[in-house]
């Protein structure tokens, strides 16, 4: 009988038999020894527009260079990339990309920043590691683009090289996240907090889905869990559901609930609150929370208007406003 090895990567704490995998698919016992079976095989290699994370509160109108693996350690019914999160490695195609090559070719690229994405930063997690220790020596941020899933320790670990995160804060209650996406909220809860702690510029998704999450008392009160534990200042995208992977017999979401909930998490008192997927009038737009004009103006990912000054404050008040803008 082979050694047991126990993955304290992830809350589900995977303990493994010999040849046997994590719920992610992608971490594995091998000779009594936990691998990654993803290390340094991105399986997506992209260059996005910051905006594209979304990330607006650092750097707008740049370019992240975007890697990601296959795995996930949750199965959201609603994953709009489940060809990669929820697939084996060895079942497709993926590159030979070390970390070292990530850096190179996010410079030749001109990226200010790479981004650990698409599928789940947390189970490829060494890989998301390694380069971004390297990355923050050569000068280019680190952003990771995640649903929150992982421990205390190893996220502590990494917070130190992190620059900025979206977290998927996928519902407000802990029904939802056992039925849809196959998690459970108290860890994700967590780790906002502890971005939070870390000073990493911290951003949160809400995807909102009709009939599932949509309702306006459970998202109002979401609101109120970020205004009091972790600040006014933490921006909060809703983004908008398209029938997608195993609920692709929903619906859209309709744009009046997604601008419902916007006035909701304003009136809340947070500050900067976007409407994703779809656009709506001031959805995208950044306005200073002192004297409510527009900082930042945007059109998808472009960056029409900007009225920020090189010290990150509003140049009409003097308002200094979260994020890294120059």
């Amino acid at each position: 009988m082979g050694k047991k090895v126990q993955c304290l990567l992830c809350p589900f704490k995977c303990v493994l038999d010999e040849g046997e995998r994590g719920v992610c698919r992608v971490r594995a016992n091998i000779d009594g020894k936990l691998v990654s079976l993803v290390y340094g095989k991105p399986a997506a290699v992209h260059i996005d527009p910051i905006e594209k994370k979304p990330i607006f509160h650092m750097l707008p109108g740049s370019k992240a260079f975007s890697i990601a693996t296959f795995g996930c350690n949750l199965g959201c019914k609603f994953c709009q990339n489940w060809q990669l999160s929820q697939s084996n490695p060895e079942d497709n195609k993926s590159y030979t990309m070390p970390p070292e090559e990530v850096v190179k070719l996010a410079k030749t690229y001109r990226c200010k920043s790479i981004a650990y994405t698409y599928s789940e930063p947390t189970v490829f997690y060494e890989y998301t590691y390694d380069t971004s220790v390297i990355a923050k020596s050569k000068g280019i941020k680190n952003v990771l683009v995640s649903a929150g899933f992982i421990n205390i320790n190893p996220l502590r670990k990494l917070a130190k090289y992190t620059d900025a995160a979206n977290i998927d804060l996928k519902g407000f209650t802990e029904e939802y996240y056992r039925d849809v996406c196959f998690g459970a909220l108290k860890p994700i809860l967590k780790t906002l907090e502890i971005l939070a702690e870390e000073g990493v510029i911290l951003e949160i998704t809400n995807l909102i889905v009709p009939t599932l999450n949509d309702d306006m008392e459970i998202i109002k009160k979401m609101c109120k869990w970020i205004y009091r534990n972790l600040g006014s200042q933490f921006p909060l995208h809703f983004s908008r559901f398209y029938p997608m992977y195993k609920l692709k017999n929903l619906p859209p979401t309709p744009v009046e609930t997604l601008i419902e909930a916007r006035k909701i998490a304003l009136e809340v008192g947070l500050d900067f609150v976007y409407v994703g997927n779809v656009y709506t009038e001031d959805g995208e737009t950044t306005f200073c929370p002192n004297c409510n004009n527009k900082v930042v103006e945007r059109y998808g990912y472009n960056i029409t208007s900007y009225n920020i000054d090189s010290k990150g404050r509003c140049k009409y008040c003097g308002n200094k406003i979260y994020g890294i803008w120059w």
